[in-house]
This record gives structure tokens, sequence and C-alpha cells, in this order.
């Protein structure tokens, strides 16, 4: 999962290892990002000694194996082949500035979440919210504030008998945190005594808050009893 080791990776070398029959490739190194938690799957190309693949988007396959989906029907690299990922880096950077600042949104307005959902300029968190937010603008300032700390990101890796014993630090409901191996992935905001965040998370992330960049609110809607939608825009 190069997507994960290394989210900054813009291309890579890999091996097809198999054609799935909706025509996907599979490659036993995962550059792209598959559409999970939110997280719209990536895009951008395969190249290869004559030819070349545009890919659309990325999904979860079999056992959560990444699987490429071509932007049309076209020849595909043969199984076995060496081909180069190249990834659309802009479209991917904006996923992870907006996911880290899902998160970022969940810290300032700290009450359970419903749902999500990230686009490459905005994203959306639902809370279980029976009241309307009180000063917007003050959950702007926030925001905004935390970006401008520039507070390190990271992640770390524990038990599910870690998480089990600590299970405030699952803020979204009716979602099972992602695992692989037996361990949970902990995303974290900020070191030490600076942290300010802490929960389990799949996707991709910027390396430091200041690199998400201006963020602004958008509509607050009801979504049905106590529940409502917030929006964010990056600027």
């Amino acid at each position: 999962m190069l997507y994960l080791s290394d989210p900054y990776l813009r291309s890579a070398d890999a091996t097809v290892i198999a054609h799935t029959p909706e025509g996907g490739v599979v490659l036993d190194n995962a550059l792209f990002y598959p559409k999970g938690g939110g997280q719209p799957g990536d895009s951008g190309r395969l190249d290869w000694i004559g030819g070349s693949l545009s890919i659309a988007t990325t999904v979860k396959g079999e056992d959560g194996v990444p699987v490429l989906v071509p932007a049309e029907p076209a020849a595909l690299p043969e199984i076995g082949m060496r081909v180069s990922q190249v990834l659309d880096w802009e479209r991917r950077h904006k996923h992870m500035r907006m996911h880290t600042a899902l998160h970022v949104l969940s810290v300032v307005i700290p009450l359970p979440v419903t749902g999500g959902q990230i686009e490459a300029g905005k994203g959306r968190l639902d809370f279980a919210m029976p009241e309307p937010l009180a000063n917007p603008d003050a959950i702007e300032n926030a925001l905004n504030d935390i970006v401008d700390r520039d507070l390190l990101v990271g992640e770390d890796w524990v038990s599910q008998d870690f998480l089990a014993a600590n299970p405030d630090l699952v803020k979204t409901l009716n979602v099972n945190p992602p695992k692989n191996g037996g361990e949970v992935r902990l995303v974290w905001i900020g070191e030490a005594d600076h942290q300010i965040d802490l929960q389990p998370c799949g996707g991709t992330h910027v390396a430091r808050t200041s690199e998400i960049g201006r963020l602004r609110l958008g509509k607050v809607t009801n979504k049905g009893k106590n529940n409502r939608r917030v929006t964010l825009h990056l600027d």
C-alpha cells in the first residue's frame, strides 16, 4: 500500500498480476488509493513499453485489493508486464488536504460523525447535531487557527485490543475502523502535549496542517432528526 507508506509518491513501477472480469487492472503494489472511507479513488494513468492506459478511478476488489478502472475500454497491459503508475497528483493532493481538514472539523465540532464525503475542492461531515451551529464564524476561525498552527500529522498502528479498550477514539458511528493484518491505523494531529486529534482512518493526509490551506465553512443543512451536514471548502 504505497499510498499509505508514502502518500506524496507520484509515480511508481509495478507488475500486473491480474485482470478483473470487468476490465480492471491489479498490480503487485498499490500507488493508487482505492475508494473508501468517503475518499474517492485515485485517477491517473499506466505507461508501459508500447502502450498507455488512462485510469478513471480505483476501487477495492476481493480482500480489499486495489483495482484500477480504465477511463474507457482499451487494451490492458498483459499479466506479468512491468508498468509505470502515474498519479493525477493535483487531484490526490486536494483529497489529502480535504481529508485532513475534515479531521480538523471533527475537532472543532466535537460531536459523533454519522457520515462524510470528500471531493477535490470540498468535503462534508454529517454530525449527530440536534441544534444548529450557534456561531458559524467562530467555527471557521477555529478551523483556520488550527491550520495556522502548522501541527504535524502522522500515524501509528495499534492492536484491535487497544482500540477496543479505547472506544472513544472512534468518532464515526456505524463504520468499522480500517484494519490491516489485525492492526488498526490511527491518524494523529499534533505531537505529544500539542496533540488535538487521534482517530482510526485509512485515508491519505498531508504532513502538516498548514498544508491544508485556507478553509471556508459552507452550508449547514438539516439531514433528518438530530442530523446536520456541515460542508467545508478549500479556498
